[in-house]
């Protein structure tokens, strides 16, 4: 079975834990011992509290919020799910892009009450640059506007009004009740103007196509593999995984930044030998050629080479508590690579809320914005909006080691 990563986002006290709960509760994907435990944690309204399922921090537990970004899995006959739960709070917008990044689909919550407020905007934003292809509008809480079609409706023109401006692929849209679970796991009896399917079902039956189907073989060497013993004396492997198309035995390989050209001699896996290789599968590459070849390098099909440059464009989530300035100097590492780099300029820094570009010197933590970048050496990659594993990366405080930034190179 193939499996599906999705996040969900919305504002506070939206309802995101307790869908997600419903959604692991409906479909019977809770061991006995968790059930039991967040019945005895207490009910809202007379039912299991079902964001105690997602919301595990103290904290979170306490002030009834989602703090961090809680993973879960969960299966049907038909497909494997990795949900990630995203806080809503603006003060914890890196947390929710750091969440969104291996995203296939988006699950956005809007309160039927309140309608399109400023933190669906945001998330929009945030899903539109992370290049997300697959949006789901959930209207929940739509029991606490007696599953009116009207309200509904209305909501979803006010969502597709401002969604004009955002490059999202496909937009759905579903009336739900997380609470009551309407339209979740199974169909509304509450609802019959709802002629669509519930949201598992959607989940079940849509098909993504993801950055691994796509036709530009990339291959970032993670080890050089040497054994050195009698029986493999002259073995030399490159080791990693392919994060988009396919390479096949006889393929012309050009290895970046150096530019060296071979061919592909053999594909190794554990299990045996290939003869072609697809993304996103680990193996180990042999040239015919003993070429310079290491770890942070990429090998691609000679005719189909990305970008390669030292001056980088990108956006940038700043995720540290010291802003960000340009002259300052990080660790930038992208793939397998990781190369010394400084920030040169900083265009514009993004106002999420209303997509607004707005001049100004610095970026705080958790904001967004574009920047030039410098590298000490040649980076190859391709725009994030086409290859997301090759067009990301993440900057390092080299004296903290801490990641103080995620970017997406344009």
């Amino acid at each position: 079975m193939d499996i599906l990563r999705f996040i969900t986002a919305g504002s506070v006290d939206d309802g995101k834990s307790t869908l997600i709960g419903r959604l692991l509760y409906d479909s019977k994907s809770i061991f006995q011992d968790q059930l039991e435990a967040i019945e005895k944690a207490g009910q809202v309204n007379g039912q299991i509290n079902l964001a105690l399922l997602t919301d595990g921090l103290k904290a979170e537990r306490e002030q009834g919020i989602t703090i961090d970004v809680a993973y879960k899995y969960f299966s049907t006959p038909k497909r494997k799910f990795i949900i990630a739960d995203a806080p809503g709070h603006v003060q914890y917008t890196r947390n929710m892009v750091t969440g969104a990044s291996n995203s296939d689909l988006a699950i956005i919550l809007i309160d039927a009450r309140k309608g399109v407020i400023e933190q669906t905007y945001r998330h929009s934003y945030i899903v539109s640059l992370l290049r997300i292809p697959y949006v789901v509008v959930c209207v929940n809480k739509m029991d606490l506007v007696d599953f009116s079609e009207e309200v509904f409706l209305n909501i979803q023109k006010q969502y597709l009004d401002f969604a004009k401006d955002l490059d999202l692929k496909s937009i759905h849209f579903l009336p739900i009740s997380a609470l009551n679970g309407d339209n979740v796991v199974d169909l509304s009896t509450s609802m019959p103007w709802w002629k669509g399917k519930s949201l598992l079902g959607f989940l079940e039956g849509i098909e993504i196509h993801t950055e691994e189907e796509s036709p530009a073989p990339r291959f970032p060497v993670q080890n050089v593999i040497r054994p050195q013993t009698t029986e493999y004396h002259d073995y030399r492997g490159y080791a990693g995984q392919i994060r988009s198309g396919h390479f096949s035995v006889g393929d012309s390989i050009t290895v970046l930044p150096s530019g060296l050209k071979s061919k592909i001699k053999a594909i190794d896996t554990y299990a045996g030998s290939l003869q072609t290789a697809f993304a996103p599968m680990s193996v180990v590459i042999r040239l015919e050629d003993e070429i310079d070849v290491s770890r942070g390098d990429m090998l691609v099909v000679t005719g189909q080479e990305p970008t390669t440059s030292q001056d980088l464009e990108a956006h940038i989530c700043w995720m540290d508590q010291k802003p960000m300035t340009p002259g300052s100097k990080y660790l930038l590492r992208q793939t397998t690579n990781a190369v010394k780099a400084s920030i040169r300029s900083l265009e514009y820094r993004v106002e999420t809320s209303t997509h607004e570009k707005k001049e100004q010197s610095s970026l705080a933590l958790n904001e967004i914005g574009k920047v030039t970048i410098r590298t000490a050496k040649p980076v190859a990659y391709d725009p994030y909006s086409k290859i997301r594993g090759t067009g990301s990366f993440i900057l390092v405080d080299e004296g903290t080691n801490q990641t103080v930034g995620a970017g997406m190179l344009l």
